[in-house]
C-alpha cells in the first residue's frame, strides 16, 4: 500500500456540493485518497511524490477559484486535465474507470435485475447474510427474493444523501429489506401477562385466557409466530416463570380435586398433585421449546425469540426456571442436539439466587451446568441493569435494551414496548479518512452523525405511518400493551419516549488501533479516546431524543453481516491496512480484541466503562475452554461480573461429531469447520455451534458471512491465569 502519512494538504472554508445534493467542507485528502485507488487499482508505478503533486495542482486551482460552492464533478475535471497536462494518460484512464465503476455500483444497487441476479448466483453477501436463515429452502428464498426487491425499493424511498451514505459503506441503514418499503418496527419485549390475562385476537380466532400451563405454553408460540412476522427484529419474553406461574397453579389445583377424588390421604393426594405438576410445567416447556424451533415466520426463519427468567421464588416459578434449563441441557431430537432458539437469559440477583444461602442458589448451579454445556443461558446482573438502564428488563432480541419509562400514572412499564430500528457508524472508515488526525477524525465524526441523525428521523417517521390494521397482533390485540382502535395512530405507543431508535456503531479498537496501534488497550490514553468517542454519541443522542419525543439510544451494533460489509468496502477503497482491514472484519462494539487473550477479569474490567455509555444496547462476553468439568470456574467469572456489568454470555466449545463421538472444538476451514478427530464436515452428522454475535448460530447448516467466520476463527480463549477462577 501507498505510504502517504506525510502528506500534508491545507483545508480551506471552501464547500464542496455532492451528487446527492449536500454540502461539504472542501478537504484535499479526498483528491489524494482518489488517486491513490486510480494507481492501486491499475497498479501504475506512480510514486507518492506524483500523486502529491497533482493533488496540490488540483488544490491551488479550486483555492482560486470564484464560487464558494464546488461540484464534485468540476473537481473530477481539474483532475483529468492535470493528468493529461503531466501525460499521465494511464492513470487518467484509470481514474475514469475508477469513476465509472462506482456509478454503476450506485446503480446496480438500485437495479431489482442485478439484486435478483445476486441472489440467483447464490452471492454469499446475500444468501448467507443472516445466519438464522437457511437460504436452502422455498419459503426462505421467497423471503429474500422479497428482500431484494424491498431493498431496491428502499433505497430510492431514503433521502438521497442517506442512501448514498449507506451504499458507500459511511453508514449502515439496517433491515432495508423490509422498511422503509414498509413501516415495520424492529424488536419489543411483548406484553404475554396482559394477553393472557385480557385474551386476544389471530387471524379469524378470538383467544381466550388459558386455562392451564400447557395451553398458556402452546399460545406463547402462536403469538411469537405472530408477532414474528409482524415486525423484523426479535421478540422477547420477559419473566417467563412469574408470568406463566398462575396457568401452572390452575394445573396444581385441578390435580388436586382429581386426586382427592380417587387418591385417599391429604398427605397422598397433594405429593400426587405436585408430582403431576411438574410433569404439566416440564411437557408445556419442552412443547414449547419445540415450536418455537420449529417454526417458520413470514420472514423465512424460526423466530429470534428470548425468554428471560429466574427471579421467582415460589415453587412452580422455581419449577419452570429448572425445566426450561433441563430441556436446554437434554438437547433436541434423537442426537440431542443444541436448540438455537429461544435464546435463554438468567436474571442474576443478589438475595435471590447469587450465593449460596440465596433460595434458588440451586437453579443457579443448574444454570452453570447449562451454560457449559449448551452457552446459554447469557446472565443478567440485576442491580447493575437497573443502575444503567434505569429499571429492570431483558434486552428485546439479543440487546436492545429499553430505558426507564413511566405511564401517566406513574407505573413503571417495560413489556409491550419496541424499538423502531437502528442505523450504524462506521468508525473505523472516520479513523481511516482522519489520517490520524484527531481534529479531522472529530470533524468527519460530526459530519456522519448528520447523516445518521437524518437517517435515524427518516426511519421513525416510516415507522409512523403505518395503520394499526397492518400489524393487528401488535397495535390492535396487546403486543405492544395498550390496544388501539384502527382510528387511532400508531405514534401513539411510541412518543413521549416510550419507544428507542438506535444510533448503532462498530468498530471501536480499529478506530484505537489507527491512532495508537495494534496493542492500545493498555494505553490509558488511547482508552479515553475511545470512551470519548462513545460519550459524543450518547451526548448526539440524548440531543436527538429531546428534540423528537423519543428515546435515542446508543447501540452497540450486533454487527452479524457488518462486521464484513463495512471492512470489505473499506478494504477496497483504501486497500489493506495492517490491524484494521486486512484482517477481513471488523470488531463488534466496544470489545477487546479478540485475537488477544485476557483473562475473563481483565475483560471485563476493561469493558465495564463502555456499557453505561451504550445502554440502548450492549452485551459481554467471555471466550473459555471446555468447562463442562468445571462449572465452578464459571460461577467465579458470574460472581466477579456481578457488581460490574449487565449482561455476560459465555462462549465455550460445545461442538459435537456423531460419527467419531467427539466433543469439544471443530477446527475452522475455508469453506466452515471440520472435526478435529476425524476431519466430518457433513452437517447431517456433526453439530457444530458458534456464538454469531448475540445469539448462537449452526455455521455448517446455515453458514455465515466470510467476515464473520474470519472474526470467530480469530478468537482466542481467555485462558491466561485461569487457575485462580
Amino acid at each position: 500500500m501507498i505510504d502517504t502519512s506525510s502528506i500534508q494538504l491545507t483545508l480551506i472554508n471552501q464547500a464542496i456540493e455532492k451528487r446527492d445534493g449536500r454540502k461539504q467542507k472542501y478537504d484535499p485528502a479526498k483528491i489524494k485518497n482518489a488517486l491513490i485507488q486510480a494507481v492501486q487499482k491499475s497498479n501504475l508505478p506512480y510514486a507518492k511524490v506524483t500523486i502529491e503533486e497533482i493533488t496540490n495542482e488540483v488544490d491551488r486551482i479550486i483555492q482560486q477559484s470564484e464560487p464558494t460552492s464546488i461540484h464534485t464533478s468540476l473537481i473530477d475535471e481539474y483532475v483529468l486535465e492535470r493528468l493529461h497536462h503531466h501525460g499521465m494518460k494511464d492513470l487518467a484512464d484509470s481514474y475514469i474507470q475508477r469513476r465509472k465503476e462506482k456509478a454503476e455500483r450506485r446503480k446496480n444497487s438500485r437495479d431489482i435485475n442485478q439484486k435478483i441476479d445476486q441472489l440467483l448466483d447464490k452471492d454469499p453477501t446475500v444468501v448467507n447474510e443472516n445466519a438464522n436463515k437457511d437460504s436452502k429452502v422455498f419459503n426462505t428464498q421467497r423471503d429474500l427474493t422479497a428482500g431484494s426487491v424491498g431493498k431496491t425499493i428502499g433505497l430510492r424511498m431514503l433521502p438521497p444523501h442517506v442512501a448514498n451514505a449507506h451504499e458507500k459503506g459511511e453508514i449502515h441503514y439496517h433491515d432495508l429489506d423490509y422498511t422503509p418499503y414498509a413501516p415495520m418496527t424492529n424488536c419489543c419485549l411483548i406484553d404475554f401477562k396482559t394477553m393472557f390475562e385480557e385474551g386476544f385476537e389471530i387471524g379469524n380466532a378470538e383467544v381466550e385466557s388459558p386455562r392451564s400451563i400447557q395451553t398458556a405454553a402452546a399460545q406463547t408460540a402462536q403469538i411469537i409466530a405472530n408477532v414474528a412476522s409482524s415486525q423484523y427484529g426479535g421478540c422477547s419474553f420477559d419473566r417467563v416463570d412469574e408470568v406463566l406461574a398462575p396457568y401452572a397453579e390452575i394445573n396444581y389445583q385441578k390435580n388436586l380435586t382429581t386426586a382427592k377424588e380417587w387418591i385417599e390421604g391429604v398427605e397422598r393426594q397433594e405429593k400426587f398433585a405436585l408430582e403431576k405438576t411438574k410433569k404439566d410445567i416440564y411437557d408445556a416447556m419442552q412443547s414449547l421449546e419445540y415450536e418455537i424451533n420449529t417454526l417458520y415466520t413470514s420472514q423465512g426463519q424460526t423466530p429470534f425469540t428470548t425468554l428471560g427468567f429466574g427471579l421467582g421464588t415460589s415453587w412452580i416459578e422455581r419449577e419452570i426456571q429448572a425445566s426450561i434449563l433441563k430441556i436446554r441441557i437434554n438437547g433436541l431430537g434423537k442426537e440431542k442436539r443444541t436448540a438455537i432458539f429461544p435464546k435463554l437469559v438468567f436474571t442474576l440477583k443478589r438475595g435471590v439466587n447469587l450465593e449460596p444461602q440465596d433460595p434458588n442458589y440451586d437453579i443457579k448451579q443448574l444454570a452453570l451446568e447449562c451454560s457449559t454445556k449448551r452457552m446459554y443461558p447469557d446472565v443478567l446482573s440485576y442491580d447493575k441493569i437497573v443502575e444503567l438502564t434505569g429499571s429492570f428488563k431483558v434486552p428485546m432480541g439479543c440487546r436492545s435494551f429499553l430505558q426507564s419509562w413511566q405511564d401517566q400514572e406513574g407505573n413503571e412499564v417495560t413489556s409491550g414496548r419496541m424499538n423502531l430500528g437502528v442505523v450504524t457508524l462506521n468508525l473505523p472508515r472516520i479513523a481511516i479518512e482522519a489520517d490520524k488526525s484527531f481534529d479531522k477524525f472529530y470533524e468527519l465524526l460530526e459530519e456522519r452523525l448528520n447523516v445518521i441523525k437524518d437517517a435515524l428521523m427518516f426511519k421513525a417517521s416510516r415507522t409512523m405511518e403505518a395503520k394499526p390494521e397492518n400489524a393487528p397482533i401488535l397495535y390492535l390485540h396487546g403486543a405492544f400493551g395498550e390496544k388501539l382502535k384502527t382510528s387511532d395512530k400508531v405514534e401513539e405507543l411510541f412518543l413521549n419516549k416510550r419507544a428507542t431508535v438506535s444510533l448503532g456503531y462498530i468498530g471501536l479498537y480499529e478506530v484505537a488501533a489507527a491512532f495508537y496501534g495494534k496493542a492500545w488497550e493498555d494505553n490509558p490514553e488511547a482508552k479515553n479516546f475511545t470512551l470519548n468517542v462513545i460519550k459524543i454519541l450518547k451526548a448526539k443522542a440524548d440531543e436527538w431524543g429531546d428534540e423528537a419525543n423519543l428515546h435515542f439510544s446508543v447501540y452497540s451494533t450486533p454487527s452479524e453481516s457488518l462486521t464484513d460489509r463495512f471492512c470489505r468496502l473499506d478494504r477496497e477503497k483504501f486497500g489493506a491496512i495492517e490491524d484494521i482491514t486486512e484482517k477481513g472484519y471488523y470488531t463488534n462494539s466496544f470489545h477487546y480484541d479478540v485475537r488477544k487473550a485476557p483473562t475473563p477479569f481483565e475483560k471485563i474490567d476493561f469493558e465495564k466503562e463502555y456499557a453505561p455509555y451504550t445502554s440502548g444496547g450492549f452485551i459481554h462476553y467471555c471466550e473459555y475452554p471446555k468447562l463442562q468439568t468445571n462449572p465452578k470456574a464459571l460461577e467465579a467469572v458470574w460472581d466477579y461480573a456481578y457488581d460490574r456489568v449487565g449482561y455476560l454470555g459465555t462462549n465455550t466449545p460445545i461442538d459435537h461429531c456423531y460419527e467419531c463421538n467427539f466433543d469439544g472444538d471443530f477446527n475452522p476451514t475455508e469453506k466452515g469447520f471440520e472435526c478435529p478427530n476425524c476431519g466430518n464436515t457433513n452437517p447431517e452428522t456433526c453439530d457444530v455451534v458458534k456464538r454469531t454475535c448475540g445469539y448462537l448460530g449452526n455455521p455448517q447448516k446455515r453458514p455465515m458471512v466470510e467476515g464473520r467466520h474470519e472474526e470467530i476463527s480469530s478468537r482466542k480463549k481467555h485462558m491466561k491465569g485461569s487457575d485462580s477462577y
